[in-house]
């Protein structure tokens, strides 16, 4: 399966493809896309390029990235240009005290027209996961990424729904002597 993967902060973009599992890409053609795709996202946030390709590795390795700084310089900005460079969806989650999990996951609604239940997807079901302050909320809701994050996945009510591919969570955090926050498990922490 083929995706096309578009820039959209250049005049002179021009659409290129990957894999979606990374299949039949060699190493050259790999460091070529990575500073395509850097170059692109640069267009936007200037002066952090080491920042921009640590977050491209932990997309390309299947991982996440955790970005811990004060207000205002850039995080939301850096997730929303990668999403666009890549083409992908992208959904921001500010996480607050009073966040609950099925805020984060979706959560299975009645509808009176329908007389039935219906799944209603949370934020997580998007391609780019900005989780903005992630340690303002409480670890209980911190926790409802843990599956998604790991798994690539979602269970709600005893059905578990695939997330889409890729799955890239960018997690923020206020340093810890802010306060109210609470901190990251370990369990979070290494995903």
């Amino acid at each position: 399966m083929t995706r096309q993967i578009s820039t959209h902060h250049t005049p002179h973009d021009s659409p290129f493809e990957i894999s979606a599992d990374g299949a039949g890409i060699g190493c050259e053609e790999l460091a070529v896309l990575m500073k395509r795709l850097a170059d692109n996202i640069e267009t936007v946030i200037l002066g952090k390029r080491e920042l921009i390709e640590s977050c491209l590795i932990g997309l390309m390795a299947g991982g996440h990235i955790l970005l811990e700084d004060v207000p205002g310089v850039g995080k939301t900005m850096l997730a929303r240009s990668l999403a666009r460079t890549l083409g992908t969806g992208f959904k921001r989650i500010q996480f607050t005290p009073d966040l609950l999990p099925s805020d984060v996951t979706g959560t299975v609604v009645f509808d009176p027209n329908e007389r039935d239940f219906h799944f209603r997807e949370g934020p997580v079901f998007s391609h780019v996961v900005l989780g903005d302050e992630i340690n303002r909320a409480s670890p209980k809701t911190q926790s409802a990424l843990l599956e998604c994050m790991e798994e690539g996945q979602v269970t709600v009510d005893l059905q578990t729904r695939k997330l889409p591919e890729p799955f890239f969570v960018i997690a923020t955090q206020n340093p810890s002597e802010s306060e109210g926050v609470y901190p990251l498990p370990e369990s979070q922490l290494d995903r």
